[in-house]
C-alpha cells in the first residue's frame, strides 16, 4: 500500500467530496444553463440524471479509490492486477489525471476573474455603472494578459499552498474553514436576493415546469451538468476515496454529496435570478450572467457593492475547494511513483499547470483570433483544453461505471457498500447499463461534428461497450453466482 493517509474524521470525505463538487459549475454554469433552457424543465431532467447517473458513478469511483488505497493512476494499475483484467483499464487513471491537469490550467484563469470582481465590488468601482460600462470593463479584463496572468498566479499559488501542506494539515484544515464559510455566505446572498430582488419570479422560473421549453440540446446539457457537477471522471473522487475510512457508508455519503451539491446549485440559482429579475435584466445571458449581468444587478441595489464583493468571495472559495481536488490526483501519483515529497510533487504539478494556463490567458487576447496554435488545431488553446476535458471526463466516467459494474465481484461490492440486496441490484443495473448509456450521450455530445449521427452512434457505442465488458468479465461474474 503506497498511501497510508486516512481522513482524520469519518465525515471529512463528505466535506472533501462536497468541496470538489461545489464550484463554478454550481454558481456559474448551472444558473446560466437553467436560464438558457427554460428553468424548471431543465432542473427536473438534471435531478433525474443525478439519481440515475451521478450517484451510481460517484459510488463506483469512490469505491475504486477506497479499494485500491492509491492515487487514481497507481490505483487502477493495482486493481487491474488484482482482478486479472486487461491493463487497458489503467486508462481510467490516466484519463482522470490528464483531465484534472487540463481543467486546472484553464479553471485557474477563469477563477481569477472572481479576484478582479471581488476587488471591483469592494472598492465600489462598479457603483452606478450601466450595462455598456460593465461589459466594456469585462472585455478590458480579457484583453489584458498581465492582469489575467496575475490573477491566475495568485489563485493557483493559493491552491497549491493548501495541498502542499498535506492531506491533514492542508486539505482537511482548509476545507473545514472554506466549506462552512461558503454555506454561510451563500445564505447571506440568498437573503439579500429575497429582500432586494424578485424572489417569487426566480422561484417560478426555476420550478415552473414546461417540457416544451427544453430542446434535445437542453436535455443533453442537463445530463452533462449532472455528470460534471459531481466532479466525476477526473480522478478527484477516486483520490479522496483512497483516504476514506472503510466504516463510512458509500451510498449514504454519495446521496448526501449529491443532495448538498444540488441544493447549492438551486440556492445559488434562486439568489442570482432574484437579483437579475429584481433589476429587470435578462436571465438567459449565458456565460456572461455572472461576470456582466450579475455585477450590473449588484450595482443597482442598496449595499450592492458590499454584497457583490461577498458574493465573489463565495465564488473564489468554491473555485478554491474544487481546484484543491484537481491538484491532489496528480500530486499523489507523483509522490507514489517517483518518491517525491508532497511539497515537491505539488510544486511540479502547479508550475506545469500554471505554464499551460498561460495559453488560456492569451486565448482571450493575443491569440483571440487566428494564431499558429489555432492554425494547427483549429481552436484557441482555451477552447481545445475545454473540449478535451469535456471528452476525457465522460469517457473516464463511462469506463469507471463499466469497470465497477463488471470487474468487481458481487461479494466485494456488497462488502464495500454494506447495503441490502435490493439497492445493490439497483445500483448494479444503473452502473452497468443506464449510467454508461447516459454518459455516452454526454461523451458524444462533446465531440464536434457528430450532428445527425448522434443517436445511432450512441447506440453503437453503448452496445459494443457493454457487450465487450460483459465478455471480458463474464467468467469472474459467473464465479460469484
Amino acid at each position: 500500500m503506497s498511501t497510508h493517509n486516512v481522513w482524520t474524521h469519518k465525515g471529512t470525505f463528505l466535506l472533501a467530496a462536497i468541496g470538489s463538487a461545489v464550484g463554478l459549475g454550481n454558481l456559474w454554469r448551472f444558473p446560466y444553463l437553467a436560464g438558457e433552457n427554460g428553468g424548471g424543465a431543465f432542473f427536473l431532467v438534471y435531478a433525474l440524471c443525478i439519481f440515475a447517473v451521478g450517484i451510481p458513478i460517484l459510488i463506483a469511483e469512490t469505491m475504486l479509490g477506497r479499494n485500491s488505497r492509491r492515487s487514481p493512476i497507481m490505483g487502477m494499475r493495482f486493481l487491474t492486477r488484482t482482478h486479472k483484467t486487461s491493463r487497458s483499464w489503467e486508462a481510467i487513471g490516466w484519463l482522470g489525471g490528464i483531465s484534472a491537469f487540463l481543467i486546472l490550467s484553464f479553471y485557474s484563469v477563469i477563477a481569477g476573474w472572481a479576484i478582479h470582481y471581488t476587488w471591483q465590488m469592494l472598492t465600489g468601482s462598479l457603483i452606478g455603472a450601466d450595462i455598456e460600462g460593465i461589459a466594456t470593463g469585462f472585455d478590458a479584463l480579457l484583453a489584458s494578459p498581465a492582469l489575467l496572468t496575475l490573477y491566475h498566479t495568485l489563485f493557483i499559488a493559493a491552491s497549491g499552498l493548501i495541498v502542499g501542506l498535506g492531506v491533514h494539515q492542508g486539505i482537511e484544515r482548509g476545507l473545514r474553514v472554506i466549506m462552512p464559510a461558503l454555506f454561510v455566505i451563500l445564505l447571506v446572498v440568498l437573503a439579500y436576493g429575497v429582500t432586494h430582488g424578485d424572489f417569487p419570479t426566480a422561484v417560478d422560473f426555476l420550478f415552473n415546469f414546461n417540457i416544451a421549453d427544453l430542446s434535445l440540446e437542453g436535455w443533453l446539457e442537463a445530463m452533462g451538468q449532472s455528470f460534471f457537477t459531481l466532479s466525476l471522471g477526473m480522478g478527484a473522487i477516486m483520490a479522496y476515496g483512497a483516504y476514506m475510512s472503510g466504516e463510512v457508508s458509500l451510498t449514504r455519503t454519495a446521496i448526501i454529496v449529491a443532495i448538498v451539491d444540488t441544493a447549492v446549485a438551486v440556492v445559488a440559482g434562486l439568489a442570482i435570478f432574484s437579483l437579475v429579475f429584481g433589476a429587470g435584466l435578462d436571465a438567459g445571458q449565458g456565460p456572461g450572467l455572472m461576470f456582466v449581468t450579475l455585477p450590473l444587478a449588484f450595482a443597482e441595489m442598496p449595499a450592492g457593492a458590499l454584497i457583490g464583493g461577498v458574493f465573489f468571495i463565495l465564488v473564489l472559495g468554491a473555485a478554491l475547494s474544487s481546484s484543491i481536488s484537481l491538484i491532489e490526483p496528480v500530486a499523489a501519483y507523483l509522490v507514489e511513483r517517483f518518491d517525491l515529497t508532497r511539497p515537491q510533487a505539488v510544486l511540479a504539478m502547479v508550475l506545469t499547470t500554471w505554464a499551460l494556463g498561460l495559453l488560456t490567458v492569451i486565448s482571450f487576447n493575443l491569440w483571440a483570433e487566428e494564431s499558429v496554435f489555432h492554425g494547427l488545431f483549429g481552436y484557441r488553446p482555451f477552447d481545445l483544453f475545454e473540449l478535451l476535458s469535456n471528452i476525457f471526463m465522460p469517457l473516464g466516467g463511462m469506463l469507471i461505471a463499466l469497470f465497477a459494474g463488471w470487474a468487481l465481484t458481487q461479494s466485494e461490492v456488497v462488502k464495500e457498500m454494506g447495503t441490502n440486496g435490493l439497492w445493490f441490484s439497483t445500483w448494479r443495473f444503473l452502473v452497468r447499463f443506464i449510467a454508461p448509456a447516459a454518459v455516452a450521450f454526454v461523451f458524444l455530445h462533446a465531440i464536434p461534428q457528430v450532428g445527425g449521427y448522434l443517436i445511432p452512434a450512441i447506440g453503437a457505442v453503448v452496445i459494443v461497450g457493454v457487450v465487450a465488458a460483459s465478455r471480458i468479465f463474464l467468467m469472474e461474474d459467473d464465479q460469484v453466482h
